[in-house]
């Protein structure tokens, strides 16, 4: 597994085209791993996950894969440094039955219409917590409780995450991010949520857990 952290140049032509639309960006973090046989799901087959983050007026994007990526695709003047590139398994090796760790993930919390069967988000703080609350039985961790006994997490609306597949497919995704601590409950689980991530909108900057020890 491979962690990578771009950090983008704001005023880049390639980087304003892919804010605007984010299946540009989709396209343009893929061109950095190699091309499958057609029909082979490129992006779940290289494990990419991937989440942009606001930084000193900026944003860095962290790329995690399965595959190493070739950062040279990118066009001239994308980044304002090198990309920096590491193994992700010193993180994996860390991970322990008990182990308290802080992390932060963007998620698309939804629920499934059981009529229409579409995917409507959930827009209400609590349902936010209950919706990663029950994403973290099926993966592998509990949320431990803050003052209060209110879950250790903090949770904040990201803009709406647009874009267009083609003319007739657009792209809503109502993200947002959490930030708190979590306790590992079952290492095999949680490791293959790193690994591969939690929730839908993968492709669109959903889904990637970043974790440090816990202070």
């Amino acid at each position: 597994m491979f962690l990578s952290r771009l950090t983008v140049n704001t005023q880049s032509r390639t980087f304003r085209r892919d804010y605007a639309n984010v299946h540009d960006m989709h396209r343009t973090l893929m061109s950095a791993y190699p091309e499958l046989p057609q029909g082979e799901g490129v992006r779940q087959a290289h494990g990419v996950l991937w989440r942009l983050d606001s930084f000193r007026g900026g944003f860095v994007q962290y790329v995690q894969s399965h595959t190493e990526p070739d950062w040279n695709t990118l066009a001239g003047g994308h980044l304002v440094k090198p990309a920096e590139t590491r193994s992700l398994q010193p993180v994996l090796d860390a991970v322990t039955a008990g182990r308290c760790l802080t992390f932060r993930m963007v998620a698309n919390p939804t629920r499934c219409d059981g009529q229409t069967r579409k995917h409507i988000p959930y827009r209400q703080p609590d349902d936010q917590l209950d919706w990663l609350v029950r994403k973290g039985e099926r993966h592998g961790f509990v949320i431990p409780g803050a003052a209060g006994g209110r879950p250790d997490v903090a949770v904040t609306v990201v803009p709406t995450i647009t874009g267009r597949k083609n003319a007739k497919t657009k792209i809503t995704v109502e993200a947002v991010r959490f930030d708190g601590r979590l306790v590992v409950t079952d290492v095999g689980a949680f490791t293959a949520a790193l690994v591969n991530g939690v929730g839908r909108a993968k492709a669109y900057g959903c889904g990637l857990i970043s974790v440090a020890p816990a202070r």
